[in-house]
């Protein structure tokens, strides 16, 4: 169970994004400074208690309309060897010291379990209660046999998202498609699974879509 400190991150979450997201493919904002704030999102836990991970949603003003991201990110206590392109940034948190801050679609870890989630082996838990499950996060399988992730081999971002090739302990290549603008039009069809959740749109309405999705 992942544990929820109630403390600081210097600079803080939205500060870090801020100057990481505009140098993505799949930012659609108009310039260089986002207007940044929260608007959902979940937790996966750790089976080793080591990473940190969030699924954040986070909606840009700055614009003529406001667009809506979704940003896997983990959290390490030491850099990821071989995930340099994936760093979002460091930070200090008030608790654990600095952490190494990354892309999620970059680790391993947050990788094996989104395809855990993904093929329902995994309960997504609530974004800011420690130890509380989040059923509002629903994950729909249709394949027939469950695959534990061996290794990450490559990492595509496009305008539409990113692209996460995987190879499982059983010797099989799998795709999960990470969904990077909200909301998306990519319903899920003809997949093995997909993740649905829900975040505030600006005016305080929920709305909900497909996160990420299995090929």
């Amino acid at each position: 169970m992942a544990v929820i400190y109630e403390t600081t991150m210097t600079p803080g979450k939205l500060e870090l994004l801020t100057a990481w997201l505009p140098a993505q493919p799949w930012y659609a904002g108009p310039g260089s400074a986002p207007e940044l704030a929260k608007a959902g999102g979940f937790r996966l836990d750790d089976p080793d208690g080591e990473v940190g991970m969030e699924f954040m949603v986070v909606t840009d003003t700055s614009g003529d309309r406001p667009l809506t991201y979704h940003v896997p990110l983990s959290y390490r206590g030491a850099p990821l060897d071989g995930a340099e392109d994936g760093l979002v940034g460091t930070s200090e948190h008030g608790v654990l010291g600095r952490r190494w801050v990354y892309d999620g679609t970059h680790d391993p870890v947050l990788a094996g379990q989104l395809l855990a989630l993904l093929q329902g082996r995994a309960e997504p838990q609530h974004q800011t209660t420690g130890g509380t499950p989040d059923p509002s996060v629903q994950a729909h399988f249709t394949g027939t046999t469950a695959a534990t992730l061996a290794a990450i081999t490559a990492v595509e971002h496009g305008p539409d998202g990113t692209g996460i090739t995987v190879t499982t302990e059983s010797g099989d290549a799998l795709t999960i498609g990470v969904t990077r603008v909200l909301p998306s039009d990519d319903t899920g069809a003809g997949a093995q699974a997909r993740v649905t959740a829900p975040w505030r749109a600006p005016d305080g309405t929920e709305q909900r879509a497909s996160f990420a999705v299995l090929r």
